[in-house]
This record gives C-alpha cells, structure tokens and sequence, in this order.
C-alpha cells in the first residue's frame, strides 16, 4: 500500500507534468488566434454575412477563444504577482487587435474609431517598448485590410496610420505628463515632510537634525523622523493628560524655533479653530514675558497679548509654564499654555500640575536626544573601525591612501580631501599630493609636487600639529598646497600630520562647505584616522621596499636574475599552451673590463645605470627588462616572433652606440652586442631559449662586437664559415 505522501506526491508531479503543455497551449492558441485574424481581414471574408462559411466561423470562434485564454493567463500571473514581458503583452494586444479588426469587418468603417481607442489604451498602459509593437500590429493588420487586392485603398491606409500614430502619441504624451506630475506631487510632499521635520529637530535640539554628519541619508532621515514622531507622541499624551486635568479650553505646546526668534505650534487639545498654525515672535505678549522671566504665569480678568490665536475668542484665565532644560537653569525651549474662557483663576496645584507635564514633555526631547547621541556615536565608532580594518588589511601604499581619503570623506562628510606624501632628498623636502577627492581647485590636483614652502601643508609637515587653528574665512589668503593652488567654496578646512612615532609621511587636508564642520570630536576622529593611516602607508611603503629588494638589481632598478628565470618560466609555459611565440634577446657591453680598468668602477656604474635606462625606455611596456649579471641584460618580450626581436634589438643597439656617458677623463661611448633566440622556433624549453641566445651573443661578440645576431643568422653564418 502506498503511503499519503507518495500520493500527494504523485498528484503534484501529475499536475506538473500538464502544466507546461497548457501553458505552451496558450501561448500557442494567442498566436493562431491573431494569425487567423489576419487572415480573415487580408481576404475580406467577413464583409458579407452572408458569405460566411464554417470555416470562417471557426476562426472567429479561434479568435474569441484565444482572447479569453490570453486574458486568462494574464490574469493568473497578475493573482501570483509576476511581471509581465514585452512577448505577454504583445500577444494580448495582438489577439485584442485582432479582434478589433474583425468587428470593423462586420459592422462597417462607422466603427473604426473603436480601432483608434483600442490602440491609444494600448499604447498608453504598456510599456514603451510593447506600445511600439502593438502600433506596428495595428499598422499590418490596416494593410491587409486597405492595401491587399482585390480592394486597395492606400490613401485609406496611409490616414488611419496617420492618425493611428497621432492618437498614440498622444495619449502616452499626456499620460506620462500626468505619471511626472504625480510622482512631482508625490516627491514634493515628502520633501516638505522632511523639512518640517528637520526643522522640529532641530527645534529639539536633536544631534541627528540636518546639520550632523550621517554616513547614510536614507537612515538619518529614519531615524529623525522615528525621533520627532515619539516626541510628538509624548507631548500629545502629556497635553491629554492636563486637558482633563485642568479642564481647558485650550492645552498647547509651542517650541522655539531653531533660531529662537519665533513660537510655533507643536501640538494642541483645544476647542477652538482659531489657534496660531503658524509661527509668532517669541518676545511678544503674554508668552513673552514666560520666555524672558523663565518663569510660570498665571492671569485672570481680561487678558491682553493672547498672541497664540488668530482671534482671541475670550480667554479669562491663563496659564503658562516655560519649557526649560537643565531644571529651570539651561536654555527655554518652549512654553506650556494653558487657558479657560471662564474666568476661574488656575491654583497653585494647576501651576505644579502643568509644570510637572512640562517636565515630561522636556524629559520626552532629553531621552530622544540622548539616544540620537548614542546612535550617532556607535554608527561613527563603526564607520572608523571599519575604515582602520581596511587600513591594516591594505598591502600597497595606493591602496591605503585611497582607503583613508574614502574613510575620512565617510567619516565627516567632506567635500574635499586630499592626501600628502614628503620625500626628503639632499636636505629638501618635496610634497606630492597622492590622491584628490571632491574639487575644489581650479586645476588637477593628484599627481602634483611642490617644493618646502610657507603653505599649511608644509607648515603642519615641519611642526607635527594640525592646521589651521582657526576658520578659513578668518584667514586673509590661505595658502594650503603652494602659491599656484586655492581652494574654493570651503568653508571649513583642517590638515592633520600623518605621524607614525616621530616621523611625518605627509598630511590629510580635510575641507567642508559647511561652517563649523571641525568640532573637537571630529578633528579627534580624524587624527586617529590620520595615525592609522600613517601607519598603514609605512608599513605598506616597508612592504613594497623588502618587495622590491627581493626582487631588482639594487645598481640598475632591473629585474634580478633570480626574478627573470621565474618570470621566463611563466613565459614559456604560457607560450607552449596558448601556441604564442616568446623571444630572448641576451646582451653584453663590449670591452666593459676595459672600461673599469681605464675609466675606474664608479664610472663602470654609471655605464651599467645608463644602458640600463636605455634598455628600459626602449623596450615595450609588455617587455621584461633583467640584469643578468655583470655587464650582461636580458629583455623578455612575449609573443614576439623573431623578426620583431630583431627589429627591437637593433634599437637598442643603435640607442646605445649614441648615448655618450661622462666621466673624469672626458666623455665616454659604449657599445654592445646582442643575441636573438625565439620560442619554440630553435628551442622546446627555458634553458635551451637561454642557451641559444648566448650562442648568438658569443656569435656577435667574435664576428665584429655592436652587432645584434639571431639564432638563424648563427647557423647560416656558421654552416657559410664551414663551407
């Protein structure tokens, strides 16, 4: 007996099995149906009801069927929530034309505007792309209609495609005009709801108002927006609370603005409509004189000054209580209001009660701000340790200085970094600006050097300490990188020294638009970033030093001999797996131990450095340019055949044979000889490309010196020397 899950099993392969097929029986029943359609108008068999036939009847029946599967299909994808294609709504809009068409068949020209309707809905609820489709659809299925004998009407033709095309363009024109409008509407809504939030923020005095520094826009809007909503909610309980309390005609909340020049509603349980909605001077009426006594009040009779209405609708007793941080010494943030049209006096419990509720409503802004402080802490706190992780990860000096300029732009929202490196040569100090983010100068920055000079840059390189100490616009002509170089548009600028122990590798320059960007914890921030950074670039620089070591001739800056075997290794190998040729060229200076003996060893260097620099310039940036040892250089140049290694060797030689080398008994000219071999044309492995270079070489060396010699004029040499 088989078990209920083989069953259920079963059910589902047995419905999974016919499912593709009723899918493809769809999709295939769209096509027919509108190919039938077609059909049908391009032979005008349905201009005579008369005439029709069954098979005539069939097709239409075809249509209407694969209309109703078409629609059906679609349906189902919009139930599962998948999009549909291009092909799916070419096909609904093909089997709807279609049927469009056959109905202008039977009925006539007088319904034709049906066509006109159908392919302006079409054209403007599709995507583009399908709209263009279906007009093309619409276009085939009016030339088989008008332009086909036996009844050809291309006049017909050419104005319903006229206005097919006019009816379409516009429709989309005036849809998309609409869809921008509202999506305009839409973002502008929004952005006055950010707005007004940033401005209640920063009315509360909250550190996430838009002044802060956020790494994430989206989440500082978030989280603002999450700050003032549990405000707001706190202050509309606690005005609840004393609206039943004292019984009032009116309970509100009104916060200073950001500039403490204006009062504004923040919140209100009253009976009346006539309350201020906007903002009033906060220095004004009765409320004023709350402000500037940081007091209560309290008044019954015919008052004056009831500035927090439109229109004072009677109000004989009042009530008010500042809004006061740090327990009635700090700075007022708002006032408590508190008023009855009767005239009964409020108490002095009313005035406890109401003062307690300012309290909570104070209590309310500390607890969010506190926790804004907190997250804005612990969000830069990641973003500095991430930025110090990928410091200490970073292997390459161009590496780490593009990690520090993108931490500290993360870190404190510049507008402008830039980071310094200092080189020291013969007792003088050059700076080199290294990396460049955000423009602020007239011309490119990274890349530049410029000598020791009075600028801040060098200033903060020659004492160790950031500056300047003070704001750029207080400066009367700031001179950052040298005389050449301004920065513009920076209101804010701090350059902190790259230490590490006591050496300074260069500076991070720091620039803001914003005034006031440096406070103490982002100068601190930066200077730990700096440090690291700093450390980062040493041990980099260290790194590529012992790399480079490892890895050159410490004379010439070539390649060692023991890199350009390992380098030769990989070149061969490639070249025997792809079928790509690799060629040797092997060269020696002639009578160099003349040159030591005669001219002495210093000036033996200067010969080895300046062929040397020869060989490199003239090699192909593709080409591996080694010492070989002693007064021999080798250039590996993958796939190069022989000819082109002849070409670049003769180069070379020529080069050479030119260059004129100074020495203390006048000026000195060299020459050399080289050796051509090519892999595999007269060699299988490494060491026999090797050797048939050397041979070459020895070949050139003996047969006339500043000579270049491939493998094949060796052999053809030698067998014409034997013959």
């Amino acid at each position: 007996m088989s078990r209920p899950g083989n069953t259920r099993r079963s059910a589902f392969e047995i419905v999974s099995a016919y499912k593709r097929p009723v899918l493809r029986g769809l999709r295939l029943g769209s096509a027919l149906g509108a190919a039938f359609a077609l059909i049908l108008v391009a032979t005008g068999q349905l201009r005579s009801l008369a005439a029709v036939r069954w098979a005539e009847t069939l097709c239409v029946a075809a249509v209407a069927l694969a209309l109703i599967g078409t629609s059906a299909r679609r349906v189902r994808r919009s139930a599962l929530g998948l999009h549909h294609s291009t092909r799916d709504d070419v096909e609904l809009g093909s089997v709807l034309l279609g049927g469009a068409y056959l109905v202008v068949e039977l009925f006539g020209a007088t319904v034709f505007p049906l066509v006109y309707l159908l392919v302006a809905f079409l054209v403007a609820f599709l995507p583009r792309s399908s709209g263009i489709a279906l007009l093309g659809v619409a276009l085939l299925f009016d030339g088989a209609q008008n332009l086909l004998p036996p009844s050809s009407h291309p006049i017909i033709f050419f104005s319903h495609a006229g206005f097919l095309a006019l009816f379409a363009a516009l429709y989309h024109t005036v849809l998309s005009a609409q869809v921008a409008r509202g999506r305009a509407n839409e973002q502008a809504a929004v952005d006055r709801r950010i707005r007004e939030m940033e401005e209640r923020a920063r009315a509360y005095r909250l550190v996430t108002s838009g002044s802060q520094t956020e790494g994430d826009e989206q989440d500082r809007e978030r989280w603002m927006m999450a700050s003032v909503q549990e405000i707001e909610g706190a202050v509309g309980a606690a005005l609840e609370v004393a609206e039943i309390a004292l019984k009032t005609h009116t309970c509100a909340a009104f916060v200073l603005t950001s500039d403490d020049k204006s009062l504004k509603l923040h919140d209100c349980r009253s009976l009346s409509e006539q309350l201020q909605r906007e903002a009033f001077p906060s220095g004004e009426g009765a409320l004023g004189g709350v402000i500037k006594r940081r007091a209560p009040i309290r008044l019954c009779g015919r008052l004056k000054g009831v500035t927090w209405y439109e229109k004072d609708p009677g109000v004989s007793s009042l009530l008010a209580v500042p809004i006061v941080e740090g327990q009635g010494s700090g700075a007022v943030r708002g006032v408590l209001v508190a008023d009855r049209l009767e005239a009964t006096p409020f108490t002095d419990d009313d005035e406890r009660m109401l003062s307690v509720v300012a309290g909570e409503v104070l209590r309310a802004i500390e607890i969010e701000r506190v926790l804004s402080y907190i997250k804005r802490a612990r969000d830069e706190k990641e973003r500095l340790f991430k930025a110090l992780e990928e410091l200490n990860r970073a292997s390459k000096t161009a590496e780490a200085v593009g990690v520090a300029i993108e931490g500290a732009r993360q870190l404190e929202r510049l507008d402008f970094a830039a980071l310094t490196l200092v080189e020291e040569e013969n007792g003088k100090r050059r700076h080199r600006v290294m990396r460049v983010s955000g423009v602020a100068s007239g011309r490119a920055l990274e890349g530049e050097e410029f000598p020791d000079n009075t600028g801040l840059v060098a200033n903060v390189v020659r004492y160790g300490a950031p500056l300047p100490g003070r704001d750029v616009r207080h400066m009367e002509r700031e001179v950052v990188f040298d005389e050449s170089t301004s920065l513009k548009g920076l209101h804010s600028l701090k350059i902190l020294p790259l230490r590490s122990g006591e050496r300074i590798l260069g500076t991070l320059v720091a620039g803001a638009r914003r005034k006031n960007a440096f406070d103490d914890d982002a100068v601190r921030t930066l200077e730990v970033l700096a440090m690291q950074a700093a450390q980062s670039i040493l041990r980099a620089s260290l790194f590529e030093q012992t790399e480079r070591m490892a890895t050159t001739d410490g004379l010439t800056g070539l390649l060692n001999h023991r890199t350009f075997q390992s380098r030769a290794d990989e070149a061969t190998l490639l070249a025997s797996r792809y079928g790509k040729k690799v060629s040797l060229i092997l060269t020696d200076i002639d009578h160099f131990k003349s040159v030591n003996d005669t001219y002495g060893h210093p000036t033996g260097d200067q010969v080895l450095k300046g062929v040397s620099k020869i060989l490199r310039k003239t090699a192909r940036d593709t080409d591996m340019v080694a010492r070989y040892g002693g007064e021999e250089f080798c250039v590996l140049m993958p796939e190069t055949d022989m000819a082109g290694a002849k070409v670049i060797a003769e180069r070379i030689r020529k080069e050479v044979e030119a260059a004129t080398f100074e020495s203390e008994l006048g000026p000195l000219k060299v020459t050399i000889s080289l050796g051509v071999a090519t892999f595999p044309d007269v060699a299988s492995v490494k060491q026999e490309l090797i050797d048939k270079a050397d041979q070459s070489l020895y070949f050139a060396k003996h047969h006339g010196r500043n000579r270049s010699v491939t493998v094949l004029e060796m052999e053809a040499g030698s067998r014409k020397a034997v013959g």
